[in-house]
Parts: C-alpha cells; structure tokens; sequence
C-alpha cells in the first residue's frame, strides 16, 4: 500500500492576507476555490454549522496548501502569540527551493516576520538540505 500527502489544509481568518503572504512571497499559485456547508462537511470537520470558504495552492511539485476560512462559525480562537517550537500546539510547514537568496528578498521584501536571522546554514542535511530560512505569516 502507498500512502502519501496530497496536502496540508491551514485554517485561517483572513484568506485575502494569506494569499499575499502564500503567492507573492512564496510564489505558489491559487488552482481551486470553493465555499462548502452541509451535513458532509460538519461531519468532515467535526464542527455544527461549519461553512467553509477552500482555497488550494500548488508549487510545481509536491504537496499543495489549502485554506480553511471559517464563514461560520466565526468563533475559532486565534493562535497564541507566545507559542513556541517546543509547544504541542505548535507546527510548521516547510517549503524548498532552489533559489534562497530570491525567497529570503521576496519575504524580505513583503515585510514578513522572520523566526531567523535570515538564511542560515544547518549543521547537517538530515532534513534533505543544508540552507533555511525561517519565516512567519502571522
């Protein structure tokens, strides 16, 4: 049996701003939208009411990004601004490329938060690469 990852969905409140942070910044372009609702859905989510707007991303290769905007309800709690790495609310998503140095300008650029100094070189290439660069929409 093969088992993959087709993508990784993101609830977010605003999918205006995150469409900024996720094309402009990192270059993924939008390739579906929808707005979903109904017993299917609340079921899928484990959410009564639960009205969906979905948004999917892609990069050329590998797992894509989906937006989850609440439409309803609109009571979600917002991530905590103290979280840490070490948290176990905490996640991270990670995207390659073979351009650093353009994707640290384009982040720089949009005034994204960074979580490093900027791009740094990694003690070992267990995760498959030796440079990173760790940003934040937030």
């Amino acid at each position: 049996m093969f088992l993959g990852i087709d993508h990784t969905a993101i609830v977010v409140n605003d999918t205006e701003a995150s469409l900024k942070f996720y094309r402009e910044a990192l270059g993924l372009r939008q390739v579906a939208e929808s707005e979903n609702y109904g017993v299917e859905q609340e079921h899928l989510n484990n959410v009564f009411g639960a009205r969906l707007r979905i948004t999917t991303l892609r990069a050329p290769s590998g797992p894509g990004v989906e937006f989850l905007e609440y439409l309803a309800p609109r009571d979600g709690r917002p991530y905590p601004a103290d979280v840490r790495a070490s948290d176990l609310i905490y996640w991270q998503t990670n995207f390659i490329t073979t351009d650093m140095r353009d994707a640290e300008g384009r982040l720089r650029t949009g005034k994204f938060t960074f979580v490093s100094p900027g791009v740094v070189d990694l003690a070992d290439d267990q995760a498959g690469f030796k440079r990173g660069i760790g940003a934040a929409k937030m």
